[in-house]
């Protein structure tokens, strides 16, 4: 059985893969591409090597194995047509984008940035405004692994902890979780509103006029999620006239984001590079996920993380 990686997880743990009994092949996912050496593999261990790899010519894959946890950039019909198995890396890098959330938070309610800058201008002013975590309420859309994790960690803060999901089931470290269609109720409580849905066509700008008119005067936003959630023109009105006090985005519809974008240019907004996700165990766990999942289907054990392409996540 052949498994093609498209990222070198180094030589020791390349040989744990050959030990479970797979051929391996290894090509960097820029330069990948459809030949006598891929269009045979049985598995595609990769993150998004589809703009260039046409996995239409690899007769033999039956399995997918995405280093992300978003699946946005596969070819999803064509997985779905072709019944191969999508399994994403949920949870993987659940841990260091929750310490990145509540980060942000407290760069937001600290004005980090603005001391930041008076810093650099050699600046001696003292600010006033500065406010509490404690006895704030933070609102999760999304309460997925990331969620958890950062609601796990803003425990000891004092935090009132929201959450909205598809049918408001309760989940751990949330004090009430609300379904989808009281998504107004639960927004409107919250000071701070940070955006942890997978990206769907049903959640495609998602936060738009409407959803940010629910919202409180002077909420804080975080998005880690995917930027076409946001209704970007729809947020910069309501962060230029002040219904958004703060912002902290990871992720934006335009990646990289373009050097003459307007979000540029707001000193009440923190711009960072999609860059949430990264900490030195990113590779050990996401290897971690990939080895078991490669035992289980040697074994013909059911895979970890098994996308379901009819809901996108």
């Amino acid at each position: 059985m052949k498994a093609l990686f498209t990222y070198d997880y180094g030589q020791e743990k390349m040989a744990w893969v050959q030990e479970l009994g797979y051929e391996v092949i290894y090509v960097h996912e820029k330069n990948v591409r459809l030949d006598d050496h891929t269009k045979d593999a049985d598995i595609l261990v990769c993150y998004n090597p589809f703009p260039h790899l046409d996995i239409q010519g690899m007769e033999s894959l039956k399995w997918i194995q995405l280093s992300s946890i978003g699946i946005d950039q596969a070819p999803v019909g064509y997985i779905q047509k072709a019944e191969i198995t999508l399994t994403n890396n949920k949870g993987g890098y659940s841990i260091p984008i929750g310490e990145w959330i509540v980060m942000k938070i407290l760069e937001l309610l600290k004005n980090s940035s603005g001391l930041y800058r008076q810093q650099q201008q050699r600046k001696w002013v003292m600010d006033t405004n500065l406010l509490e975590l404690y006895g704030k309420t933070v609102g999760f859309i999304g309460t997925g692994s990331i969620a958890g994790e950062a609601a796990k960690r803003l425990q000891g803060f004092g935090t009132r902890i929201l959450g909205l999901n598809t049918s408001g089931k309760p989940a751990p470290f949330f004090l009430r979780c609300y379904p989808m269609d009281e998504m107004e109720e639960m927004l409107k409580e919250c000071d701070v509103v940070i955006l942890t849905i997978p990206y769907t066509k049903q959640t495609h700008h998602l936060i738009n006029e409407q959803t940010l008119g629910w919202m409180k005067d002077q909420v804080y936003f975080i998005n880690v999620s995917r930027g076409s959630i946001v209704d970007e023109a729809a947020f910069l009105k309501n962060i230029k006239n002040g219904k958004i006090k703060g912002a902290a985005l990871d992720v934006f519809e335009e990646e990289p984001l373009p050097e003459n974008h307007p979000f540029w240019g707001y000193e009440n907004l923190i711009v960072t590079p999609h860059n949430s996700w990264i900490s030195e165990m990113r590779n050990e766990r996401r290897f971690a996920l990939i080895l078991e999942n490669l035992r289980r289907y040697m074994n013909g054990e059911e895979l970890l993380n098994v996308v379901d392409l009819q809901k996108g996540y």
